[in-house]
């Protein structure tokens, strides 16, 4: 076999690796989270259990059994929560959580800030677009931004967008900026298409970007030329 063929071979594994192997790493990172939620009332459980019947506890005491236990605790959780939440009884449960938790000072900011930050998301925002493109971090540069607000600047009555730029390839990680409106480059992208585009590292992407508002009008026949 020649250096080129082998060269090409272990190219072409590679390319035909590696989207498998970011998908596993997406789903390895959510997998965790949601298994570090529930492993510490399964320990409490394996350690109740213990006392009573200590030869299932010790088969129950291993760390791919704890995993997957808690796991599956956590997805069904999830899945009561999102039950609960669409019926009247459950909507008045979490109401009354929430006011619960706006009473404590610190975790009313966190808990509250995260939730208005996925209400936000949710929903288009009125006379803007959601998906942007922004300046980042300098001129001619673009990245995905992400607008979850628009506020009015003092003094001069501008509109700035508050704009959550997310890492590749995961998103959950990012930046705040607080940009003019004027310097944003809409999209006609969904939440959807925007995901994609940040966790593939741009190779789920449109053929075609927009271009920065002004661009076009800013041109003239010599341009064309």
């Amino acid at each position: 076999m020649s250096r080129f063929r082998l060269k090409r071979y272990l190219f072409t594994g590679l390319l035909t690796f590696l989207p498998l192997w970011v998908t596993w790493l997406v789903f390895k990172f959510i997998f965790n989270l949601l298994a570090d939620l529930g492993a510490p009332l399964v320990a409490g459980v394996v350690a109740a259990l213990n006392l009573w019947e200590p030869r299932i506890a010790a088969q129950l005491n291993q760390s791919w059994m704890i995993y997957a236990l808690a796991l599956l605790l956590t997805l069904t959780a999830l899945y009561l929560i999102g039950f609960l939440a669409t019926r009247v009884i459950g909507q008045r449960l979490l109401h009354a959580f929430d006011t619960l938790l706006q009473r404590i000072p610190l975790v009313q900011t966190i808990y509250g800030g995260t939730k208005k930050l996925m209400a936000v998301l949710q929903k288009k925002p009125s006379g803007l677009q959601r998906v942007v493109l922004v300046d980042f971090p300098r001129k001619g540069m673009k990245v995905v931004g992400l607008v979850t607000r628009v506020m009015i600047e003092e003094g001069t009555g501008r509109e700035m967008a508050a704009v959550y730029i997310p890492t590749t390839p995961n998103p959950t990680g990012g930046y705040l900026e607080v940009v003019p409106v004027e310097e944003l480059t809409p999209t006609d992208w969904t939440m959807d298409q925007a995901m994609a585009f940040i966790i593939s590292g741009g190779a789920v992407a449109p053929e075609t970007l927009p271009a920065p508002p002004g661009t076009l009008s800013a041109q003239t026949p010599g341009d064309h030329a």
